[in-house]
């Protein structure tokens, strides 16, 4: 029986596992958190940090594993690359390729060097460090971290006075301890946060969502909810996936997934913003494996242990969907969740991870989800409606 070796053991990670059993996979998981969900549905369960790599290079040896995988998990997505590469496992692509895709700094410089539209972007270790180039930037600016996902440690910056804790929020949620200094681009419509696949390095899937976030609550920057389709104009989305594919051949990518995240600026100029090589949290692939019938995670977990795929495209999504991340305003106990019916929407699934009485804490990033909402309207008018106004549609009701 082939072994595959998951990183981490978060819930979204679950699916993961029950598509590897499928298959016929004896199924390991590791991180540091022994009390971690997905860890229960595993066939065997080590206690290893994912960051530590060379720990994690001897656990795979040991057990003679045919894969690794870090999926909706970036702490783990370069540790998977190494030992990859040193074992010679499939791979998404090379060790060098993936740290600088899962570096913020790293991936910024590249875009640049390589005449991607990028805003001004640098890294640092330091406030003082970044103080000595603060007059590179135009106000407002994001900090957050080079290492960090989820929109951990993210801040908006509008003046210098607030810069300090920006980065002393951002270097609170980064293992290397270093940060990013961007300048904010202000966007049209909604941004896009959704998963793709290569195959032999071309992009064979390609999908581009509207990402929305909630203003009300603690971070504002971490998403709140997801359609498709996306809000971008046709043309952009065609820029995107030729320029994607130009990220892919520069970089020398394999077979993978992709989470990747894009958005038009005000002036209607389309921009990578992120392409980590892994699932997305938030179960974006499930969510595409709804709108258009395709796969991902099977199609991942094949390739993470060396089998051929099937070609396979996007042609269109089967209606117009929505996932809301559900989330508390406020620090409490959770009393009931509140969904408003429309006769133009019908309720797929409601996936609660808390009960009566929970103690739930604000939105401050992804790790405050309580659950998720999919939702299937009939039109994309009567979705953009019900998302218009989704902080009355769908309550959380603390106390």
């Amino acid at each position: 029986m082939k072994k595959i070796l998951l990183l981490g053991g978060s819930r979204y990670l679950i699916p993961v596992i029950k598509t590897a059993k499928e298959l016929g996979l004896y199924v390991i998981t590791c991180d540091y958190l022994p009390n971690n969900i997905a860890h229960k549905f595993s066939d065997k369960y080590v206690n290893v940090s994912i960051i530590d790599k060379e720990a994690v290079l001897n656990l795979a040896k040991e057990e003679g594993v045919s894969g690794i995988m870090s999926f909706a998990c970036d702490p783990g997505v370069v540790t998977a690359a190494y030992v990859a590469e040193k074992l010679g496992l499939p791979s998404c692509g090379s060790y060098k390729s993936v740290s600088i895709l899962q570096n913020k700094a790293k991936f910024r410089e590249f875009l640049k060097n390589n005449g991607f539209n990028v805003p001004e972007a640098r890294g640092y270790s330091s406030y003082e460090s970044a103080m000595k180039e603060i007059n590179c930037f135009r106000f407002p600016v994001i900090v957050k971290p080079t290492d960090s996902a989820g929109s951990k440690g993210v801040m908006r910056v509008d003046n210098i006075t607030q810069l300090k804790d920006a980065i002393d929020n951002a270097l609170k949620f980064s293992n290397r301890q270093e940060f990013i200094v961007e300048e904010f681009i202000e966007k049209k419509g909604c941004s896009s946060d959704s998963d793709c696949f290569s195959i032999n390095g071309k992009l064979k899937f390609v999908t581009f969502s509207a990402q929305h976030f909630d203003e009300n609550s603690k971070n504002p920057y971490t998403p709140a909810a997801y359609t498709w389709p996306s809000t971008f104009e046709k043309e952009n989305e065609a820029i995107l996936k030729v320029e994607l594919q130009r990220l892919l051949d520069l970089l020398e990518m394999k077979t993978s997934i992709y989470n990747i995240e894009t958005r038009e600026d005000i002036n209607g100029v389309p921009y990578i913003m992120e392409v980590s090589p892994r699932g997305g949290g938030n179960r974006l692939s499930e969510m595409l494996k709804y709108s258009t019938g395709i796969d991902l995670i099977k199609a991942t977990v094949k390739a993470t242990i060396g089998e051929d795929l099937k070609e396979f495209e996007l042609t269109n999504y089967n209606g117009y969907w929505a996932e809301v991340i559900l989330h508390a305003q406020r620090t409490g106990f959770f009393k009931k969740l509140i969904i408003k019916e429309d006769k133009n929407m019908e309720i797929i699934e409601k996936d609660l991870w808390i009960k009566k009485g929970d103690v739930v804490k604000e939105f401050t990033g992804a790790n405050e989800t309580i659950g998720t909402l999919v939702l299937k309207f009939k039109t994309m008018e009567a979705m953009d409606n019900y998302m218009k106004e989704i902080g009355e549609n769908v309550i959380v009701e603390v106390e």
